[in-house]
């Protein structure tokens, strides 16, 4: 397996994209990420915070959006080339770019340095947790960036909407988590009319990514069962823990090719919906909670 920095050195060059309005209807990919970044922004300015940290800054496009706001930033990444990127994003918003160092959130002493004059009103951290290998480790060091009482947003990756798919991910969390323990002889005979009912070659494994550099799916990139992850947060010190879905989707992925533009525009039309729906029809959510 690859290491996670690798694929995001590869890809820091044109990840400002993701978050560019522009791109809304005609980039290759569904802009998630600016829809994550409108969660982020809303969320941060109800609760009137004055400072916000944030693990895995990326290109720095978020955390220049909270500067904007008037909110004094900081932030780290375990990617050489991202925080190169975050600093000359920061310098051409007349930011400090020091404000952007090189950290990994489970090992504590990358970024205690950051620490030394205050704790921060907010964390957030978009696109971090589908690659920790500890998750507990990771709120807890969360814990120690962020005031008592503060907030913090973490985004995951939505097992659950694996049962929409219709493809090989339907498939593993049938057999792996809603079976786990079940006799083999058993499991054998679901998997055996899985195959049958389910489209188990897709979706297909993103290896590498286009000049070089592994891609997405040749990295630890996990996704979590939302209520294992809102018990997880209550057991490290975290209180209220609740969801802000987002990535909808209107039809199982494997209709994108058929519907065409109309794929996008369904999708689009659910974001903020904001219902219950979103348990299952997005593949990612945020978490906000607050640091007891």
């Amino acid at each position: 397996m690859a290491k996670v920095s690798d694929y995001y050195d590869a890809v820091a060059g044109d990840y400002f994209r993701q978050y560019q309005r522009s791109n809304l209807h005609t980039s290759d990919e569904y802009p998630a990420n600016y829809f994550r970044l409108q969660i982020l922004v809303q969320r941060i300015a109800r609760a009137d915070l004055k400072s916000v940290y944030e693990v895995g800054v990326g290109g720095g496009t978020p955390l220049a959006a909270m500067a904007a706001m008037g909110l004094a930033v900081a932030g780290c990444d375990i990617s050489d080339a991202m925080v190169r990127a975050a600093r000359e994003t920061f310098a051409r918003h007349g930011l400090d770019a020091d404000l952007i160092r090189w950290g990994d959130i489970e090992d504590a002493s990358t970024f205690a340095a950051q620490l030394k004059e205050r704790k921060f009103d907010a964390v957030i951290a978009a696109g971090v947790l589908p690659h920790i290998r500890n998750d507990g480790l990771a709120l807890d060091n969360i814990g120690m960036i962020v005031r008592s009482g503060g907030r913090v947003l973490i985004e995951f990756r939505n097992k659950l909407f694996s049962l929409f798919t219709l493809n090989r991910l339907t498939k593993e969390f049938i057999l792996d988590d809603l079976l786990a323990g079940v006799r083999p002889a058993v499991k054998d005979a679901v998997a055996q009319e899985l195959n049958r009912r389910l489209a188990v070659d897709l979706p297909p494994k993103r290896t590498h990514v286009e000049g070089g550099g592994p891609g997405y799916d040749a990295i630890l990139s996990r996704f979590h069962n939302p209520f294992e992850l809102l018990d997880l947060f209550k057991s490290h010190g975290y209180r209220d823990p609740t969801i802000h879905w987002y990535h909808y989707h209107a039809a199982p992925p494997m209709l994108e090719g058929a519907l065409g533009t109309e794929f996008r525009a369904a999708a689009m039309a659910l974001e903020h919906e904001g219902s219950w729906r979103g348990w299952f029809l997005c593949s990612a959510g945020v978490i906000e909670a607050v640091r007891e």
